[in-house]
């Protein structure tokens, strides 16, 4: 079985650890959610991984990172669904930061990742 550069990328490897971490946590969220919070959540930290894979594939250093980029963007938008989360009482204060440690791990990461990308 061939393995693609993505799989080799510790970032990638994060951020597919942390969609696993997500959609456990979801599973308590209220039934109510799950075309709701649930979904955004889910969607927004899966993205994350999907970006990385997608712009691996990619000709140019520009064009590498720009995926990155939308990597980084929903990374952001998935602590925004962690804050609600909270908010809602869903998680608690000690799973929401650690949610939000994992988070800024994986931008500090990707950040890395592309500034790399773009000096070659």
């Amino acid at each position: 079985m061939h393995i693609y550069s993505f799989e080799k990328l510790e970032t990638w490897q994060k951020a597919r650890m942390f969609r696993k971490d997500i959609y456990h946590l979801t599973r308590k969220f209220p039934k109510e959610e799950i075309f709701g919070l649930t979904s955004q959540l889910k969607r927004s930290a899966s993205s994350i991984g999907d970006c990385l894979a997608e712009g691996s594939a990619r000709v140019t250093p520009k064009d590498k990172a720009h995926f990155i980029t939308i990597a980084y963007s929903s990374a952001i938008e998935t602590i925004n669904h962690i804050i609600g989360a909270y908010d809602l009482d869903y998680i608690s204060e000690e799973e929401y930061v650690a949610y939000r440690l994992k988070l800024d791990e994986l931008t500090n990461k990707l950040n890395a990742l592309r500034k790399s990308i773009l000096k070659n």
